[in-house]
């Protein structure tokens, strides 16, 4: 598997990093990091990173990788790419920000 879909709650999320990072510490910092997380996103679609299973009391079937301070939530969607779920900084309460996503396949 070498395809990935970032799917639109993930989208927004990055969004959110890319701004908070360009605030913070500027335009070049902001385009590396967000660059690396696609790059990161390619080796979980590769399969050449470590993930984990979402914890089963959540409820989910999907994987879990970090990247830096995030963690990034995926899934196999229907059409047999990775989904990208989910980006979430490592203090965020993961359950509450990505459940529906899971389920809904945004």
């Amino acid at each position: 598997m070498s395809c990935f879909v970032v799917l639109k709650s993930a989208s927004m999320r990055i969004d959110e990093i890319y701004q908070y990072t360009l605030r913070h510490w500027g335009e070049k910092q902001a385009e590396c990091y967000i660059d690396g997380l696609f790059k990161h996103f390619k080796k979980i679609a590769l399969g050449t990173v470590l993930m984990m299973p979402v914890p089963a009391q959540f409820g989910i079937k999907g994987v879990v990788s970090k990247y830096n301070k995030h963690y990034v939530y995926s899934k196999i969607l229907s059409t047999g790419d990775v989904g990208i779920v989910a980006v979430l900084h490592e203090k965020m309460h993961q359950i509450e920000c990505f459940r529906d996503d899971f389920y809904l396949g945004n």
